[in-house]
């Protein structure tokens, strides 16, 4: 069982892939984006090409466990997900992935143009990681 991670930010979406196993999670890239319908087809490519059976999709939450506008902004990219892949779709609780990203990186003297760069991927991969942790993988 092979999962993908996908951390929706405004301009960036964050991927992390699994081992063939679902077992361990690793950041695989960052898809920067203007139209999120274009977006959607390049994700298509990368779900068939890496042969993906499930995705894991980050849910921003509020500290007070509220959902916002980030929330809705998820849920709506989920639907057009939807009509466009017959996978299932996992919503995760990602809240303080970014920082946990961050600290990761920092602590591994990762330059902060290159943090800038990748740190959705890394955050794509500890949201997938707390998935497969949720599932005893």
């Amino acid at each position: 069982m092979k999962y993908l991670g996908l951390d929706l930010g405004t301009k960036t979406l964050g991927l992390a892939t699994t081992d063939k196993l679902g077992i361990i999670s690793s950041p695989y890239k960052v898809l920067r984006y203007n139209d999120i319908n274009e977006l959607i087809v390049e994700l298509i490519n990368i779900i068939k090409n890496e042969e993906i059976d499930e995705l894991v999709l980050g849910l921003p939450k509020n500290m007070n466990n509220s959902l916002g506008f980030a929330a809705d902004r998820t849920f709506l990219f989920k639907e057009k997900l939807e009509e466009k892949i017959d996978l299932p779709i996992h919503l995760v609780d990602e809240r303080l992935s970014t920082k946990e990203a961050e600290d990761f990186l920092i602590n591994n003297d990762t330059s902060r143009q290159k943090r800038k760069k990748i740190i959705d991927a890394y955050a794509a991969s500890i949201i997938l990681d707390t998935y497969l942790k949720s599932k005893g993988k």
